[in-house]
Parts: C-alpha cells; structure tokens; sequence
C-alpha cells in the first residue's frame, strides 16, 4: 500500500527523472575499465604517447584543459578529445587517433551494470510515470542495458551545461513536455541533484545506498531511500 505521507507529497508527480552514476549503476568500476581499455588501446597505438604518459598523467592533462577551457568542461566527451589530440601530436602521432581512442573509451564507459533493484524498478515506475534521464556523464543510454527504461534521455554535453545548472531540467521540460512543477528528480548527489532540483520548485529523492551522511549545511531531500525498488513500492506499492 502507498505511504499517504507521500501520496499528499507526490500525488501532483508526473514526471521521474533520475541521475544515472552512482543512482543507477555503480560509476567507479565503470569509469576504471573503461580508462584502463582505452590505455591499452594507446599503448598499442600510439606507444611514444603511452611511453611519455601514464593513466594518472593523461587524467591531469584532461583536468587542467577543462580548467582552461570552462565552455567545454561540461563535455567530458569534448575534453577527452582535445586533450588527446594535443597528446599525441606532441608524440608525433595525427590527431585522428583521438577519436579512435575516445570511441573505445565509450564503448567501455557504455558497459555499465545496473544495481540489482534498478530495471525492474524503472519498469514499475514507468507504467505510472514519464521516465527521463538526466546526467552529466558521458554514458550513451541508448547503449547500456537500460536502454528500453526512458521515455528521454539528456546529458550535460547535449544541453551545454552540468548540473547543478538548470538547463539540463529545462530541456527535459521542453522534451516531455511536463512542467517542473510535476517533476520528481531522484539522485545520489546533494548538490548537484537534490539542492538543483529543489531550487526549481521540484520533489526531490536522496538515493543513499552507502548509507552516507547528509550535508549539515543543506535542507533535506524529501524522501531518502537507499534503493530504486523501495521508491517505487512507497510511491506505488
């Protein structure tokens, strides 16, 4: 039976967008694989780049272009490209083989594994609610295994922005057409997905599955839970 403590606090939701690292799939052992796939790939590539650059010199490298180049720093896609390419035409290898190299990055970024709670969750959810994403990684959802699960998907690099900046919940307003009025934002993080979601007048969701402390500084989601499933059977039942 659904909470009437959240019936009256989200009986006005029509709309659930959810952040996707760490909310939906764990980020870390993803981003690693990924950056360890795509070294390989360059060492075998591009050898007088790897011979010059280790893994944690490359992630400096793409640090300090996304601090001199704050248009971009909100595409890690973009950042990884330019700072690729820089790299290797230093080593003496044409630039080209960044997108190569990004392209492996990806695909491994794409082979995320949902927490054990999550697709069958957002299957509840959906026959309910519109379901979009909303993230400010670079993760291709039409390519991971929860590909079927929204009705929209949008990234920082798509809208220009990172959250906590608004634009990303504008735009999937304008695409679902549901005012944020009706939206409900579920995420890990405090900031950048709860207090951005507040600050627009949205219902918020603290996903909270390491069992974490709330920030002392910042006012409280409106429901914590530390699973995808124990939200759908307290809105659903």
């Amino acid at each position: 039976r659904t909470d009437s403590r959240l019936g009256a606090m989200f009986g006005h939701v029509r709309l659930i967008c959810f952040d996707l690292d760490d909310t939906l799939w764990p980020c870390s052992p993803v981003i690693s694989a990924a950056e360890a796939e795509c070294y390989a790939w360059l060492e075998r590539a591009a050898p007088r780049l790897t011979a010059r650059h280790d893994p944690q010199q490359l992630r400096e490298h793409r640090v300090n272009l996304a601090a001199r180049h704050p248009d971009i720093a909100h595409d890690m896609t973009e950042v990884r490209l330019r700072s690729l390419a820089a790299l290797l035409e230093e080593a003496g290898y044409p630039i080209g083989l960044a997108h190569q190299a990004s392209e492996v990055f990806r695909a491994a970024r794409n082979r995320v594994t949902p927490y054990d709670d999550v697709p069958a969750a957002l299957l509840r959810l959906r026959e309910r609610y519109t379901l979009v994403s909303v993230t400010n990684g670079n993760s291709q959802i039409e390519h991971t295994p929860l590909s079927a699960s929204f009705d929209h998907s949008l990234t920082a690099a798509d809208v220009g922005a990172a959250k906590p900046d608004p634009a990303i919940f504008h735009a999937a307003s304008e695409r679902s057409g549901v005012p944020l009025e009706a939206f409900l934002h579920v995420g890990d993080d405090p900031v950048r997905d709860v207090q951005a979601a507040r600050d627009l007048g949205m219902a918020t969701v603290w996903v909270n599955r390491d069992g974490g402390p709330w920030p002392d500084d910042l006012a409280r989601a409106d429901l914590e839970v530390t699973e995808i499933v124990g939200l759908a059977e307290r809105l659903i039942g």
